[in-house]
């Protein structure tokens, strides 16, 4: 190979790696405009700024479905299927998780809400989404999500899915172990 093209193959491949890292920065904007264009995996709304007041003279059901990931092996349901709720009134919800394994485990659920369009009027105040969920061998938690439904929701939109899909993220975030008590207090 001559220095010629030992020189377009640099360029070329420098060209190739700009190319992918812009690619993997437009992922996040190409997948919210599919999202919206489409109608599916609805992102909840931003924080809950409106009133508190709840509308008495209107109900939305609010459905609820739990799926674990293909490598996922922990047991995720919620408590109930559904809530009627009122417009403007804090709810809440529990989920449960139980890690059947002999190991401790790593998990990040994931959100989405449908119809797409309903989805800015979704406002969680607490969910077990915001952060990771470590749970030791045969460890069970229950898991709250607190939300509002925004009054603004539109009168047509009169069912919302709250969908959660539950990820093994423990290869990437590996759990940090329980310290007994007592090791704490063998090393003071």
């Amino acid at each position: 190979m001559n220095g010629l093209s030992l020189r377009r193959l640099v360029l070329r491949l420098l060209m190739l790696t700009v190319v992918m890292f812009a690619f993997g920065f437009a992922l996040v904007p190409i997948y919210d405009v599919m999202c919206k264009a489409f109608g599916i995996n609805g992102k909840t709304g931003g924080q809950y700024e409106g009133s508190q007041l709840a509308d008495p003279t209107r109900s939305v059901r609010v459905q609820f479905m739990s799926t674990n990931a293909g490598d996922m092996v922990w047991d995720f349901y919620s408590t109930a299927d559904q809530l009627e709720v009122n417009p403007g009134a804090v709810n809440q919800m529990i989920f449960i998780a139980h890690n059947p394994t002999d190991r401790p485990m790593s998990a990040q659920a994931i959100p989405s809400i449908t119809p797409a369009e309903a989805a800015a009027y979704f406002h969680k105040t607490e969910c077990f989404c915001f952060t990771q969920q470590v749970l030791q061998p045969g460890e069970r938690i229950e898991m709250p999500v607190r939300f509002i439904v925004d009054r603004d929701l539109p009168a047509s939109v009169k069912h919302l899915t709250l969908a959660y899909t539950l990820f093994d993220i423990t290869a990437r975030h590996p759990p940090v172990a329980h310290i007994a008590a007592q090791d704490v207090q063998g090393a003071r």
